[in-house]
């Protein structure tokens, strides 16, 4: 390997944190909102780090068109992209031409025409519209090497791949199905920090798809050890929902040889997505992780087949020859989901309080591995992971940690590292490269549930949380706080369609042998808006009066397609704000990304 080692050259703050969604407005809603970050450091120069969201930054206002909706606009795409080449100190998000609708302000009142999408500067991957094709967030980003003549090495740099959901513009034949996973990349960071598109791949189309799969849930990984035989491989795992209406929904795990040009496809579980079924309802929310050798491990959360705060399966998958053949599903551990409550009236399940941010995918295992890249000489290749568990009583919602020091042959036995009165909401764990360090990101509520979603009374505090310990740590004594961010309210969070908050389904962490980087959802910059909790009671009360619930809670467009809005009463309707004239600050909605890189405390 042509490049020297950066370990030693970079310096971070224990302190610190900063606002990731650079570019984001605070106002209005919705484009001042993002949720479910990843991140990714780039291990020859780990000062570079890269985060996506999902990001509303290009949508049109409230006030155009309606000014009780605030709807998705058709065609604009939200997979935002941040960029930091000081090791996290500063975030840039660059800004591309796209379909967008930034000038879409309308004007009080409901005369507006509908708003349509132009062509104009956009906050998000580049060069999906030119192709027929819409970002649809589920961010995930990994680094590997670069290829030239076909072939793998980090002599060519480091190559970002970006993989997200995909939809069809209006009129495109782009693919078949509802929605896709597309990947992109570029080895060109600073240059598509610069606002360069061309320094991106055009999207390519990874899923296999067919007329009725609504691909969902996606993570990537690149296999970046050298000692890897399996050198450069691409992996990407997602759950493929066999209709819009869910259907059938197996496991899948996609495999580039190429560095990305195109990916073949196995299935690698059942669908099992029927409660007549012991193998529960399905499975969603993977993670796929690569050792120094090339053995390929996907973890994955089969959901509980009862409803409520039922026991569901944390399960490893394995190939040892690259993604050739798999393994059957394994299960590692019972996982307790968070659903001791489902709202009424978005017929999910919240851990806050009526009308909450769905919780749904708390107990999803988040893994890294130690396979001391990008050499991957003399690797541990221990393993971590971290989910929340419901342990039966959602009130609890334990963020739980285990580790693999055998490559998943066996795992310690979970221990609870939550802090104090945090209820833990989503996890993500990562491993130094050489095996020394483990740092664990969450978001955690600091309020008990509340019963209502009016009244000053009623707030529910968020706060994300960053934790280390020595790889060597076997109980919750050895993990320390190293920050907790600023708290606010997650009432100041939404949905589009205004009836409950949203805070996507995950967070992301990854380490280097110096520091550790996380992101999480961060509400210190929203403004809850009254007019807007009493809406979303009204709409609760309703439900619960008439025994209805909608389909699904929408967020983000991509899970929109799945069910989307259900219509409320007139009752309930009547009470439907205007966010624009009825919210005093106009912060509501204002939900970001934080992310922070913290020293390794015991060098």
């Amino acid at each position: 390997m042509a490049v020297a080692s950066l370990a030693g050259a970079v310096s971070a703050s224990a302190a610190a944190d900063t606002l990731v969604s650079s570019g984001s407005p605070a106002t209005p809603f919705s484009a001042n909102k993002q949720n479910e970050p990843a991140v990714a450091v780039d291990p020859l120069n780990p000062s570079v780090l890269v985060s996506g969201a999902n990001d509303n930054i290009d949508m049109e206002a409230c006030n155009a068109g309606p000014d009780d909706t605030c709807p998705f606009t058709a065609d604009v795409g939200v997979s935002g992209l941040y960029i930091s080449q000081d090791t996290g100190a500063s975030w840039t998000q660059p800004t591309y031409t796209g379909l967008s609708a930034r000038t879409c302000t309308g004007a009080v009142g409901d005369g507006d025409p509908p708003c349509t999408a132009s062509t104009g500067p956009i906050g998000t991957l580049p060069n999906y519209a030119e192709h027929g094709l819409v970002s649809d967030g589920d961010p995930a980003v990994a680094f590997g090497p670069a290829f030239s003549g076909g072939k793998p090495s980090y002599d060519n740099g480091s190559r970002l791949y970006y993989a997200n959901l995909t939809s069809k513009t209006t009129g495109s034949t782009a693919f078949k199905g509802f929605e896709a996973i597309a990947v992109s990349h570029t080895d060109d960071v600073p240059a598509a920090a610069s606002g360069d598109e061309s320094a991106w791949s055009a999207p390519v189309i990874a899923s296999k798809q067919n007329s009725a799969l609504f691909s969902d849930k996606e993570q990537i990984w690149a296999d970046n050890a050298e000692s890897s035989s399996h050198f450069g491989n691409v992996y990407v795992c997602y759950a493929g929902f066999r209709s819009a209406s869910h259907g059938g929904q197996p496991l899948f795990v996609l495999r580039s040889t190429n560095g990305g040009e195109s990916f073949t496809s196995q299935q690698v579980s059942a669908a099992a997505n029927n409660t007549s079924s012991n193998n529960g309802f399905g499975r969603s929310g993977c993670t796929v992780r690569t050792d120094s050798a090339g053995k390929v491990y996907v973890f994955v959360y089969q959901i509980a087949a009862a409803a409520g705060a039922a026991e569901g399966k944390i399960q490893l998958i394995t190939s040892t020859n690259g993604g050739d053949t798999y393994s059957k599903p394994r299960t590692i551990f019972g996982a307790f989901d968070t659903c001791g409550y489902i709202e009424a009236s978005i017929g999910r399940c919240v851990l806050d309080g009526v009308a909450g941010a769905r919780s749904d995918l708390s107990p999803v295992p988040s893994v890294d591995i130690a396979n001391n890249a990008p050499s991957g000489t003399g690797a541990s290749n221990q393993i971590v992971m971290s989910w929340v568990d419901g342990k039966g009583s959602p009130a609890a919602a334990r963020v739980m940690y285990s580790t693999s020091t055998d490559r998943g042959a066996s795992f310690s036995a979970p221990i609870d590292i939550t802090q104090g009165g945090d209820r833990g909401y989503y996890a993500a764990p990562a491993i130094s490269p050489n095996g020394k360090d483990v740092y664990v990101v969450y978001n955690a509520f600091t309020t008990p549930f509340r019963d209502s979603a009016v009244g000053a009374g009623n707030d529910r505090q968020l706060v994300g949380v960053v934790l280390h310990a020595d790889a060597t740590a076997t109980d919750a004594a050895g993990f320390t706080e190293i920050h907790r961010g600023a708290s606010g309210d997650a009432r100041g969070s939404s949905q589009n369609d205004l009836a409950a908050e949203f805070l996507g389904d995950y967070v992301y962490a990854a380490a280097t042998n110096t520091y550790g980087a996380a992101v999480w959802n961060d509400v210190r910059n929203a403004a809850d808006c009254p007019a807007v909790d009493t809406y979303r009671q009204a709409l609760h009360d309703e439900a619960v009066s008439t025994g209805a619930q909608t389909a699904e809670a929408e967020e983000p467009r991509g899970e929109a397609a799945k069910g989307g809005d259900a219509g409320a009463e007139p009752s309930a309707e009547s009470l439907r704000p205007n966010p624009q004239q009825d919210c005093a600050d106009q912060r509501f909605g204002n939900s970001d990304i934080y992310g922070g890189v913290f020293s390794d405390p015991t060098p």
